[in-house]
């Protein structure tokens, strides 16, 4: 038998078994033109060969196998979505437990004005200028008579020690700066 043939009298019952069972066209007609194919083969090799259980067979298990890999892979794309609900759970979690008012203490303001009263008077009075006064860098070493690398360096020392002693807290501390005296 040539493949047109096989192709003719087969093709159409190869695809709509195929179709019923994994329930998308691309891959009935991927499956279906392949068993094809293989029917085709093996009628070359052997004459005596009963077709239509054959063709059945490779059908069956073609089918088989990809509903197999697509159960595979819907069960790690929903544990992946578990996953990633976990995380925004704890998200939403952890932001809806970050009351503002709450952080800001009186022990946690008293905690970053020692901190402060700790570093240099020259980085205590850089990192109040950057963050309270919201000054450039270029404006505070103007102002300070020192260049723009030792503004740098007073805020990265004054940041260090923050981030030590607020490592936590640091982002939110730093974003409500302006509204500790």
């Amino acid at each position: 038998m040539c493949f047109e043939e096989i192709y003719k009298v087969y093709y159409k019952r190869s695809f709509l078994y195929v179709k019923m069972n994994v329930h998308d066209n691309a891959v009935a007609e991927d499956i279906a033109s392949e068993a094809l194919i293989k029917l085709w083969e093996a009628t070359e090799t052997d004459s005596t060969l009963n077709v239509k259980p054959f063709l059945f067979k490779i059908l069956r298990n073609s089918s088989i196998d990809y509903l197999r890999r697509l159960k595979v892979s819907q069960k790690a794309l929903k544990e992946i979505h578990q996953n990633l609900n976990r995380e925004l759970d704890f998200r939403i979690s952890a932001l809806e437990s970050c009351d503002p008012t709450k952080i800001f203490t009186v022990e946690i303001e008293e905690q970053f004005k020692s901190t402060l009263l700790k570093l240099s008077a020259k980085t205590r009075q850089v990192i109040e200028m950057s963050r309270t006064e919201g000054k450039t860098n270029a404006e505070i070493a103007k102002e300070l008579n020192i260049s723009e690398k030792g503004v740098e360096y007073h805020i990265t020392r004054a940041l260090k020690e923050l981030r030590a002693v607020f490592k936590d807290y640091l982002p939110i501390i730093l974003f409500f700066f302006d509204k500790i005296s």
